[in-house]
């Protein structure tokens, strides 16, 4: 008698197996969306907790020091004794932020403490902070003039440029009224905000209100001029995330450039459409303009701490009035829901 034979086992055909390689690549294209939607909440919130970090930053500073700390300034007294390019707002906080030891480390009475003090290049060579770096953005983490030199997602606010704000007039604006290239800082400079050039801002001088006046917002995108080039400008300009300014007052000279700060002028995430190469006369250049508009990677807004430390979404609807006023410490208007 025989064995019995089993029958043969069926092979998938190839039309089969091509049915279930495309509902496989129809399941990750449904997946794909939703975890890099899930990635990006993670980071936004992780944005947001960093603006938190700083706003309480800013906070602690004032209690220690009657005042929050300049928005930008030259190494020259009170700041310093040795002139110069002095440094940023977010020198000043580092001991609120975890970086003590890198601020004692810190010179600022060589000169040019943000710029080419050899003991300060030395001391932040290659060094992340990430508290000052937002994880959605596509930005280089170093700066593209100081290569070795971090260059910071996050902006302090100046101000808001004259006409922004319906029926009143700003006069706390400078406007240096550059050339087209390099190195006059183009637009208007607020010192109606908080954090601006020599500042020196009590709490108390935000007649508006703590929780109705920006600090502090995000510079986290490329810029496209209008042939699709995309370029690093922000407000750390070719130096980073340390550089302040050489001039702690308006002076009417040709270079009027006040790094790591911005003053209000153009909407949220307008980013596209800029002169190629740069035009500085509008605020808006490599190195650097003073009007470089608040903008991010997230999708539809930027993060924003304001003076009370709360950390607030502000959408790309946000209109130029409503930004105006938020950026200016006491201009008296009413702001509507934003």
């Amino acid at each position: 008698m025989s064995p019995q034979l089993r029958p043969p086992r069926r092979a998938f055909t190839l039309i089969e197996l091509l049915v279930v390689i495309a509902i496989i690549a129809v399941l990750i294209g449904l997946l794909l969306p939703a975890v890099q939607k899930v990635r990006e909440a993670a980071a936004r919130a992780q944005c947001q907790n960093h603006l938190k970090q700083l706003g309480l930053a800013l906070q602690n500073y004032h209690d220690g020091r009657k005042t929050l700390p300049p928005g930008c300034t030259t190494d020259a007294a009170p700041y310093g004794a040795g002139g110069g390019w002095g440094s940023s707002w977010l020198v000043y906080i580092l001991p609120y932020v975890e970086q003590a030891a890198l601020y004692q480390r810190w010179d600022f009475n060589g000169g040019n403490s943000g710029y080419v003090n050899a003991n300060n290049r030395a001391a932040d060579s290659g060094v992340i902070i990430p508290v000052y770096r937002c994880p959605s953005s596509i930005l280089p983490r170093f700066s593209p003039g100081v290569g070795t030199v971090m260059q910071a997602n996050y902006v302090g606010i100046s101000g808001t440029a004259n006409g922004l704000i319906p029926n009143y007039t700003e006069s706390r604006v400078n406007n240096s009224a550059g050339g087209t290239g390099c190195c006059s800082g183009g637009g208007p400079a607020g010192g109606n905000g908080v954090l601006f050039a020599g500042s020196a801002v009590q709490l108390t001088d935000i007649a508006d209100g703590t929780s109705n006046t920006m600090a502090i917002s995000e510079h986290g995108n490329y810029i496209f001029d209008t042939n699709g080039g995309r370029n690093q400008w922000t407000a750390g300009g070719l130096y980073g995330w340390s550089m302040g300014t050489n001039v702690n007052t308006y002076n009417g000279s040709t270079d009027n450039r006040f790094f790591n700060c911005t003053t209000v002028r153009y909407s949220i995430n307008q980013v596209t459409g800029w002169p190629v190469g740069g035009n500085c006369s509008v605020g808006v250049c490599m190195d650097m303009g003073n009007n470089i508009p608040l903008n991010s990677t997230h999708s539809g807004g930027v993060n924003s701490v304001f003076c009370d430390g709360h950390v607030q979404f502000l959408s790309n609807s946000t209109t130029l009035a409503v930004l105006g006023e938020l950026a200016d410490r006491d201009d008296g208007q009413v702001i509507p829901n934003f």
